[in-house]
């Protein structure tokens, strides 16, 4: 069970007829004479890349729009941009017909065509009515989410396509509240984007409704991160940081906020630190991957670092290396850095005297179970939300007026300190977490030290996440009848433990395998992720990606840590089992 199926190039005649009808109507105004001979090349001569470019339109996922540069309907380009941006603006009439004047912030990223694109989307906007701030230069998107609460907008657009290779760009959309859009709003958004036309664009602009914004906004932005995440000076000048931007838009930011913050030993890669989106010296600008920040961690042993710090290109993501128990430099994966970061969050919050009960963390259904025992330990409750961001600023505005929010985090290394900001944030993070090891270096300890008395006290979560990716049309309908099996057809044990709860949050429900009987999971948005249970407390969740053609498996173990220099012989042992599930299951990336 779980094969990905046999890969194919034919398509079905009626997809193909769909897909060649749409191409056609890209050979005429108003789509201009570079775009119309890329089609007819297509038609010409590649048939596949021409269904894979046209047979469906791009829809928002969990972060907006997002796919492969290109013409066509199912491609990222200035058309496919401005039906999102006429749609985006008629929903926003619609949505806030007495509003005196609607606003919008615009960012965008290093990508190929982002600053143009950011451009395109302020012509048609302001030749709507609409106000435009739009940035004078590359910025991080959580900047752009406090520019939208700073400058008061309903609405806001970031150019980007995170951490996904050069060959894709992508369009986030937020809301007033500055998180990205949730149901039933995105769907509004796509169905109005959906009834647009291109003839229906308005492609002109009206210079008199666009203002571009800079450091004034950034300054504020700065300051916002260091009220969050600047509580000590301790040890902050003798730490050492080594810092790479991955060519993206946190060279603008992140130097600044940790000299603001009192650091000064900072080290830039400086071979990624030009903005550049061909990402030169990647293969792949995302700091989940080890190859990517392998310079910044030999950099970090150049200078004698004690910490690393990679993001990605539009600075949502944060990687993280420190120094392990032989003074190696190691990568820390997203549940262990959300693991330190929260567990300090929550010590500076008891030891001002502000836990009282009407606070709450987040964390996301894949991420480690480590965050229950936090919650608990700190008497704070934990909301658990599906994959991706929107879901945790959805949370804390549910929860505006009743609760405060602390912090916030998902295993694909994204965190998030206070709520100035509704998405994830790398800004606030770095000062965040190069604040823990200043304090911890200063006292005698070390960042890895603080996650493993973490360990120590709860238990020691070991985590591994593999992604099969499953490009076009082809590789969906794979990834399709792999989440079909594993519904239809589960396992009943794994490495030799019974399976004791399979929760699928597609159905909404929870089947007890012990009592077979289902149950329903109620507060959570539906999403299509299946979650095995072992009775020995391994964890394998399962989902496809909402953004990129893959499929993507979480797996969980979890062990008494009984001392800390017993930590990596517990930790073989994890993953020894953690192999043993993957092999039982056949999953393996390609």
């Amino acid at each position: 069970m779980g094969k990905a199926g046999e890969k194919s190039i034919k398509h079905p005649i009626m997809d193909m007829e769909i897909a060649w009808r749409k191409a056609k109507t890209w050979l005429c105004p108003p789509y201009d004479r570079e775009t119309r001979d890329e089609v007819q090349n297509l038609i010409d001569t590649n048939p596949d890349a021409l269904y894979d470019a046209f047979y469906k339109e791009l829809t928002f996922g969990t972060a907006g729009m997002r796919g492969i540069m290109g013409v066509g309907t199912n491609r990222v380009n200035r058309y496919t941009i401005g039906k999102a941006t006429q749609g985006l603006a008629d929903y926003l009439r619609e949505r806030f017909p007495a509003a005196r004047e609607i606003k919008i912030a615009i960012a965008y990223d290093c990508r190929h065509h982002s600053r143009a694109w950011g451009t395109v989307c302020a012509n048609i906007l302001s030749a709507n009515g609409i106000q435009v701030y739009i940035f004078e230069d590359l910025r991080p998107a959580p900047e752009l989410s406090y520019a939208v609460r700073h400058l008061k907008c309903q609405a806001g657009i970031v150019l980007t396509a995170s951490h996904n290779p050069p060959a894709y760009n992508g369009y986030k959309v937020y809301g007033s509240d500055g998180a990205q859009v949730v149901p039933p709003r995105d769907k509004a958004i796509a169905d109005r984007v959906n009834k647009t036309r291109t003839a229906d664009i308005k492609w002109g602009g009206n210079a008199a409704r666009i203002e571009w914004i800079g450091q004034a906004v950034d300054d504020a932005f700065i300051q916002a991160c260091l009220r969050e995440a600047h509580h000590t000076t301790t040890g902050k000048k003798e730490l050492k940081i080594a810092f790479t931007p991955l060519h993206g838009t946190s060279i603008k930011l992140i130097p600044q906020a940790l000299r603001a913050a009192g650091f000064e030993n900072i080290h830039i890669v400086e071979a990624q630190a030009e903005p550049d989106g061909g990402f030169p010296t990647v293969k792949s600008p995302n700091p989940e991957e080890p190859a990517a920040l392998q310079m910044v961690l030999n950099l970090a042993d150049e200078v004698g670092a004690d910490i690393a710090i990679g993001t990605d290109p539009d600075a949502d993501r944060i990687g993280i290396g420190v120094r392990d128990l032989k003074g190696r430099m190691t990568l820390l994966n997203g549940n262990q850095t959300n693991t330190v970061l929260m567990s300090y969050l929550l010590k500076r919050w008891r030891e001002s005297g502000r836990l009282n009960g009407a606070q709450f963390i987040c964390s996301t259904l894949v991420s480690s179970d480590i965050f229950y025992s936090l919650a608990k330990e700190y008497e704070t409750e934990l909301k658990l939300t599906p994959t991706g961001f929107k879901w945790i600023g959805k949370a804390i505005g549910e929860s505006e007026g009743q609760l405060e929010f602390i912090g916030g985090g998902e295993e694909s290394f994204g965190f998030m300190v206070g709520d100035f900001v509704r998405d994830k944030d790398s800004v606030a993070s770095t000062l965040l977490a190069c604040e823990i090891a200043a304090v911890a270096k200063a006292q005698g300890s070390s960042f890895f030290r603080e996650l493993l008395a973490q360990y120590a006290k709860h238990k020691l979560y070991r985590d591994r996440q593999i992604s099969i990716v499953e490009k076009g049309a082809e590789g969906a309908k794979r990834i399709q009848r792999w989440m079909r099996e594993l519904r239809e057809n589960p396992y009943e044990a794994l490495d030799g433990s019974p399976v004791t709860r399979i929760a699928d949050y597609q159905r909404g429900v929870a089947c007890e395998s012990k009592e077979k009987t289902e149950r329903p999971l109620t507060g959570i948005p539906a999403s299509n992720l299946l979650i095995y249970h072992t009775e020995a407390g391994s964890k394998v969740a399962v989902r496809p990606s909402g953004t990129e053609p893959k499929i993507k498996f979480y797996i969980s173990a979890q062990a008494t840590l009984d001392r800390v220099e017993n930590y990596e012989k517990t930790q073989v042992r994890l993953d020894e089992k953690i192999d043993r599930i993957t092999a039982e299951m056949g999953i393996k990336s390609h």
